[in-house]
């Protein structure tokens, strides 16, 4: 019964799926322009996105984009969100910088709550993100923004770093050959700061996340390596699935440590990372 059990969580995880919509929008000079859209499509080629850039970065192509993502994700997949390019914050709301009418906070977010996905995560790279992140903060969601506030509008290079945490194995600081939400934030944020400091400039962009569910540690956004060449081989596809179940209860557990007796924690936590050592030995083979 146990195996049966395994197998059919395996089999849920190799179903689901990572949905991942990028925005260019505009820059306000052909210099900003031409930088956003490059980091999209590099963005796009990385994670097998869709991606919206000139003049289908549009208001209605964005909500039209939303809307199909909302009818074909199921409640055990992922749906990423990036935004890059200009953001603006006039003390009350925050508006996505679009051809045509823009795209303000409130809306985007009645628009994501529409969409089924079991966990979400929003990575808004532009100027004035930070005013978005009480709007968008969710128990299902994580809520990544390029500046702690409103009020940091100056250009950013968040999303430079962000699409580089994607492609660098450095970013997988566990060495699993995996790159999840969080650990692309923390590579990008410190790449961000260490720009500022080799620029030998005042910092105008303070990086940020909100993670409420313990999710961000979870979803995986890149694959290097063996890891990467196993998902291509059936024989092995279920462990690898298996593996990241494994890898994502580990990290549930640690965020739930506090709530459960010390005994009990360190007995879970034990029979997680057996099996975890036997999955990775098939794997291996």
């Amino acid at each position: 019964m146990k195996l049966f059990v395994m197998l059919l969580t395996c089999l849920a995880a190799a179903r689901a799926e990572t949905h991942v919509l990028v925005v260019a929008g505009l820059g306000g000079e052909r210099e900003y322009e031409q930088r956003f859209s490059t980091w999209a499509g590099e963005l796009g080629k990385l994670s097998g996105a869709q991606v919206l850039a000139g003049a289908a970065a549009s208001r209605d192509g964005i909500r039209s984009a939303l809307a199909q993502i909302a009818k074909s994700v199921t409640p055990q997949d992922d749906f990423v969100l990036v935004l890059i390019g200009h953001g603006t914050f006039d003390g009350v709301e925050y508006r996505f910088a679009l051809p045509g009418p823009d795209i303000t906070a409130i809306e985007l977010a009645d628009w994501l709550n529409r969409i089924p996905a079991g966990r979400q995560v929003v990575v808004n790279a532009t100027s004035a993100s930070g005013a978005c992140m009480d709007v968008w903060r969710a128990p299902n969601r994580v809520v990544v923004t390029a500046t702690k506030s409103g009020n940091e509008r100056n250009a950013t290079v968040f999303a430079r770093y962000w699409v580089e945490a994607l492609r660098d194995p450095a970013a997988d600081t566990d060495k699993n050959e995996t790159v999840t939400v969080l650990e692309a934030f923390h590579y990008a944020a410190e790449k961000t700061k260490k720009f500022y400091e080799s620029q030998k400039r005042l910092a105008t962009e303070h990086p940020q996340i909100s993670d409420a569910g313990g999710i961000a540690g979870r979803i995986y956004l890149a694959r290097f390596g063996a890891t990467e060449k196993a998902r291509t081989d059936p024989a092995k596809r279920a462990l690898l699935a298996r593996r990241e179940q494994l890898e994502q209860e580990i990290d549930k557990l640690k965020h739930e440590k506090a709530a459960m007796p010390l005994p009990e924690y360190k007995k879970r936590l034990e029979a997680l990372l057996i099996e975890l050592a036997k999955t990775q030995a098939e794997i291996d083979r």
